[in-house]
């Protein structure tokens, strides 16, 4: 984690559908829950991570997708979605507490994706549930710039 990136980012509001918390009867226990065996059988094992996302705002920066940890291409997660491309790759969240935990930046292709699309600042991240995190609270994570380019 040495030669990582570091920066400041903000907790915000996503749709809710990552987690199951909006309700869609598409998706009843979230989109996580259900792409979660699908990537299991691929070789990348979320059971240990909160099934939900964090949504970040990096801003004033974006992001380039470089050279992802992991990804998926043409992934058929629900009978009645059209196949997705997938990409993981890796981060830390260093905690106000001053402690940190590893995580996986989530990055459904938008060219495959049909709906719920994320601003060009907004990083969703997949991690451990964080006790007492809200929206607008302030995190510093880390990425690896061969996986992410922040611009």
């Amino acid at each position: 984690m040495e030669n990582w990136r570091k920066i400041n980012v903000k907790v915000k509001k996503g749709y809710g559908i990552a987690s199951g918390k909006t309700k869609d009867p598409r998706f009843p226990n979230g989109t996580i829950e259900m792409q979660k065996p699908f990537f299991r059988e691929l070789g990348l094992d979320l059971s240990q991570y909160f099934t939900g996302t964090i949504n970040i705002s990096i801003a004033p920066y974006n992001y380039e997708i470089k050279q992802p940890k992991y990804t998926f291409k043409n992934l058929k997660w629900a009978a009645a979605e059209p196949a997705e491309d997938f990409s993981f790759c890796d981060c830390q969240i260093l905690l106000n507490t001053g402690k940190s935990q590893s995580g996986l930046i989530y990055y459904p292709h938008p060219e495959t994706k049909p709906e719920h699309f994320q601003t060009p600042d907004t990083l969703e991240i997949i991690t451990s549930f964080i006790n007492g995190l809200k929206y607008g609270d302030e995190l510093i994570i880390a990425v690896d710039p061969q996986q992410i380019n922040i611009n």
